[in-house]
């Protein structure tokens, strides 16, 4: 094997597709290496292999270690890379972006920094997540007074459904344990959603932090896309798992919630929700820009010209820039 600064970097066409990858590995208890292009989990049972190209996010739970060589290709296949906490609870830190664009960081920021695009790609969210309901003209209180009662309404629906006794939302972030049975997997379902969420929104080159709903945190864009999905596969899910049996919620729930996303391909329906959101004029486009690795530069105009090159002279621009 080849040492890895004698290995090639991968480019982005040699990489899984966002939408194609697995949605989560969750690890613990283990030892993260190399192996190729795989990464290896190594514990008192063996040596698993996993390609690393083929992992949406990987979370490290207590007990791992990860060397340096295993960091290094998750970077270069662009899986987002979470610490959490014990039953993936906490979030601590993450990794880097698949993509090499900047089009939907800039599409976003756009968006973002005019006040009637921002509400207008709330209310596109919210459209998404209740499609039976008009939000045209709604002011931000209104769409946040909407949205807690469509949930509110889901809570009871599940409960009803299921037979689950429902007592209210209750989680005290740090005591995962002190909640029944039902919020302790609503819980496990959000955190692993919100991983989820991460690791579309960094791969595809957006900004974590830029919300249109959620503001004032470094991953207010995620808590926004997680939130998409809450009432139609993380509430009934939860509901479902914790109607089964109260022991083991949290891994349940996650292996549920695993099969769910592969069953429904949420991993591509996501991808193509952000860029619906941020670029509806290009929604349905079959010309990608998420495999580009070009770098230019600005003009004026609006107009953008290679990089590498010395603009010293009008000549060097070309008449159309003037």
């Amino acid at each position: 094997m080849s040492t890895v600064s004698r290995r090639p970097s991968l480019t982005p066409r040699q990489l899984t597709r966002t939408g194609e990858r697995l949605s989560f590995v969750y690890l613990e208890r283990c030892t993260v290496h190399r192996d190729a292009n795989a990464i290896t989990a190594q514990d008192a049972e063996g040596t698993t292999h996993i390609p690393s190209a083929t992992i949406g996010t990987l979370l490290l739970g207590p007990g791992t270690r990860v060397t340096h060589q295993a960091m290094s290709v998750l970077g270069e296949t662009g899986a987002a890379v979470c610490w959490v906490g014990e039953h993936g609870v906490r979030y601590y830190a993450s990794g880097r972006a698949l993509s090499r664009s900047a089009a939907l960081m800039e599409a976003q920021a756009r968006q973002w920094a005019n006040p009637r695009s921002r509400l207008a790609v709330a209310r596109a969210m919210y459209r998404l997540r209740f499609p039976d309901e008009d939000p045209t003209g709604l002011t931000r209180h209104e769409l946040l007074g909407r949205e807690g009662r469509r949930v509110k309404d889901c809570y009871r629906t599940q409960a009803a459904r299921t037979g689950v006794p429902w007592r209210g939302r209750r989680y005290t972030p740090g005591d995962f344990a002190g909640g029944d049975a039902v919020n302790q997997a609503i819980t496990a379902a959000a955190q692993c959603m919100y991983g989820i969420a991460h690791a579309v929104v960094t791969s595809l080159g957006c900004s974590p932090a830029l919300g249109f709903i959620h503001s004032g945190h470094e991953l207010s864009f995620v808590l926004d896309v997680a939130d998409l999905y809450k009432t139609e596969i993380g509430i009934p899910l939860a509901f479902d798992v914790a109607a089964q049996d109260e022991e083991d919620t949290g891994p349940r729930t996650r292996r549920a919630l695993r099969d769910r996303i592969n069953e429904t391909s949420l991993l591509n329906r996501c991808v193509d929700d952000i860029k619906r959101l941020l670029l509806p004029e290009a929604a349905g486009s079959s010309d990608s820009t998420d495999d580009r690795d070009v770098v230019t530069l600005q003009s004026d105009h609006g107009h953008q010209v290679a990089s590498g090159t010395n603009y010293d002279g009008p000549e060097d621009y070309g008449d159309e820039l003037w």
